[in-house]
């Protein structure tokens, strides 16, 4: 039978029709974008997803020109760290909050006077941050009861789409290890933590593996999207996890770079490892239910640069921004650009951090801060491979997927800043691919992911590096640690909430 992966993102909905030997049949993608109601605040509207998915089966299905009889199984991956409420009846109360939320700053202290922060990170293996499911909550309990009280669920995004699909309230271990209620160990939700917030962590559903199957899909949506009620709908996983699984990380060892509008960049792990040097990796669940990813969840990437073409420069598309980027040296003249652009989860965590660009002249060009874009990021990456080798965790296979893997330029900037080659995957859609791979495991097509994964995912283009360009980027990445140093204590004390 043939399956259909959908991966939901920030920007947008990706979807992919696979066929019973792993090939991709038929591809779709549909766009939505996040609001900005307030300064840190960022939500989006369900139904715009909702909008997302129709298109995306409705062309899947015509340019495929499958039966939707022999479409056994459907598999999720989303965003992780949102907050969507519903009512008993299933109507959302409000948009969700989303991951680059971070209005529940006051919520997050709250939180960390009942419970210390090293506690929630022995317990959860994550920072006592905003950006995280459990503050959210409580910010709703607190600023919105009315809602609070009338909502049966708090989905997670990919949670919600599945309720949506099926009515069955399920979460699974990787999606639940982002809401900072779930015991990273033990796997499984914590009382200690439920406690200390104040929710009941059964909001979000019952935990189970991404592949299992949760239900069918409902006849009333089934009519409505032209599929058999007879389709199985597996429970998913979070985007960064599906990612990895896509993009061949079904064994310890390696590492991905996730290249979507944040990037999280993620290391498999046969024991839960946790980052006691800094907390700036987190200890979370694989897809893979083996296995754990050690990981930071990702620091705004193409959003920021998607920021910058739309906003500063004002393009139509990322092909000029690379033309740019190209004519400025390495070390962009100078200019440091920090990609905070929604708080920092690098070098450091911290909800109070701004974007900036700093070492502006009047030589600079629009080619100088282009560059300075892609290489900020760039440092972001090189923050976390540095941390993982700190903490003796192997680095030598890194693979890089995503919208990222579309620019030459950046891959082989990654590759020469932290001297490593860097393999990308042939695919983008790494996420899709991997949330395909659930379902084709649900289905039959494949006895694991490990088979699965041989099946399904191609490598692409491998960049080496240029040993005679790292003494550039060595004295440019330490401008940026200096520059971020010296930049935290100013956005302390003039955007703390």
């Amino acid at each position: 039978m043939y399956v259909i992966g959908v991966d939901l993102g920030t920007q947008s909905m990706k979807g992919l029709l696979i066929d019973p030997e792993g090939k991709t049949v038929a591809e779709s993608s549909h766009s939505h974008d996040p609001s900005y109601p307030n300064p840190g605040w960022a939500e989006q509207n369900t139904a715009d997803w909702l909008h997302s998915f129709r298109c995306i089966i409705a062309e899947l299905l015509e340019k495929s020109g499958v039966d939707p009889e022999e479409i056994g199984t459907i598999g999720f991956d989303a965003q992780v760290d949102g907050a969507v409420p519903v009512d008993k009846s299933g109507n959302v109360l409000r948009n969700a909050l989303i991951w680059l939320d971070r209005r529940a700053e006051v919520e997050t202290k709250e939180i960390g006077t009942r419970i210390s922060q090293e506690r929630v990170f022995s317990l959860t293996g994550l920072n006592l941050d905003s950006s995280h499911v459990a503050p959210k909550l409580l910010w709703i309990k607190n600023n919105e009861p009315e809602i609070f009280e009338k909502s049966a669920h708090i989905f997670l995004p990919g949670s919600y789409m599945a309720y949506w699909l099926t009515g069955e309230s399920y979460v699974d271990y990787s999606n639940a290890s982002s809401s900072m209620l779930y015991n990273v160990s033990k796997k499984c939700w914590d009382d200690e933590m439920a406690k200390a917030v104040g929710v009941d962590p059964m909001l979000m559903g019952r935990i189970g593996a991404a592949e299992d199957v949760m239900g069918t899909i409902s006849p009333k949506i089934a009519a409505e999207l032209g599929l058999s009620p007879k389709t199985k709908v597996v429970i998913g996983s979070g985007d960064e996890h599906a990612a990895c699984v896509g993009a061949g990380l079904v064994k310890p060892n390696m590492v991905c770079d996730i290249t979507g509008t944040a990037e999280p960049v993620a290391a498999v792990a046969d024991k839960p490892y946790f980052d006691t040097m800094g907390h700036l990796v987190e200890t979370h669940a694989h897809a893979d239910q083996r296995w754990w990813l050690i990981e930071n969840p990702g620091f705004v990437s193409g959003g920021s640069t998607r920021w910058f073409r739309d906003t500063v420069v004002r393009l139509d598309n990322y092909d000029i921004m690379n033309v740019m980027a190209k004519e400025s040296p390495g070390g962009s003249n100078g200019i440091i650009f920090l990609p905070c652009m929604q708080g920092a989860m690098t070098p450091t965590w911290n909800g109070n951090a701004r974007g900036t660009f700093t070492g502006l002249t009047l030589s600079h060009t629009m080619d100088d801060i282009c560059r300075s874009v892609f290489e900020g990021i760039a440092f972001g990456l090189r923050d976390n491979i540095d941390r993982f080798e700190e903490m003796g965790m192997d680095c030598s296979q890194v693979r890089i997927v995503g919208g990222g893997t579309k620019s030459p330029l950046w891959c082989q900037m990654k590759a020469d800043l932290l001297g490593k080659e860097m393999t990308c995957t042939k695919n983008p859609e790494g996420a899709a691919i991997g949330a395909a791979m659930l379902a084709s495991v649900a289905e039959g097509n494949f006895k694991g992911l490990d088979e699965a994964a041989e099946a399904m995912v191609e490598l692409g283009d491998t960049y080496t590096p240029d040993p005679a360009k790292k003494a550039a980027y060595d004295e440019a990445y330490g401008r940026y640690r200096a520059c971020y140093a010296a930049m935290e204590p100013f956005f302390d004390q003039c955007y703390n909430q």
